[in-house]
C-alpha cells in the first residue's frame, strides 16, 4: 500500500528549506537510492504565513522507513531543524485512494 507522511513545520526561511529539499531529492535520484520519496507537495497555510505542510509520498511504509534510516535523510532532518521556528510534527498515513482530477 502506498504511504504518505505529512510534515507540519514553521519557518521564516522557506527558500532555504526548498533548496535543501531540492538538493536532497536530486541526490536521491542521481544515486538511484531505494526507498526514496516518489512525490512531494509543499503547502503554505494561508492563515499562518510561516506554517507549511509537506506531503511526501512513498511506494510503501517499508520504503518510507528505509528512507528514514538512510544517513542522507538524517543529515537533511538536522539541516532542516536549524531552519524551523518550532518543533516539526509528523503524521504517517496509508494512501487509501488517490485520484487525479485532470
Amino acid at each position: 500500500m502506498k504511504f504518505a507522511q505529512i510534515i507540519d513545520f514553521e519557518t521564516e526561511r522557506i527558500d532555504e528549506v526548498r533548496e535543501l529539499l531540492r538538493s536532497y531529492e536530486e541526490q536521491a535520484r542521481s544515486q538511484g537510492r531505494g526507498g526514496a520519496p516518489v512525490a512531494r507537495t509543499l503547502l503554505k497555510d494561508r492563515a499562518n504565513p510561516n506554517r507549511y505542510l509537506a506531503v511526501v509520498q512513498f511506494e510503501s511504509h517499508e520504503a518510507a522507513m528505509a528512507n528514514s534510516d538512510a544517513p542522507e535523510t538524517n543529515e537533511l532532518a538536522q539541516a532542516l531543524s536549524a531552519l524551523m521556528t518550532r518543533p516539526t510534527a509528523y503524521t504517517d498515513c496509508d494512501i487509501v485512494d488517490h485520484q487525479s482530477m485532470r
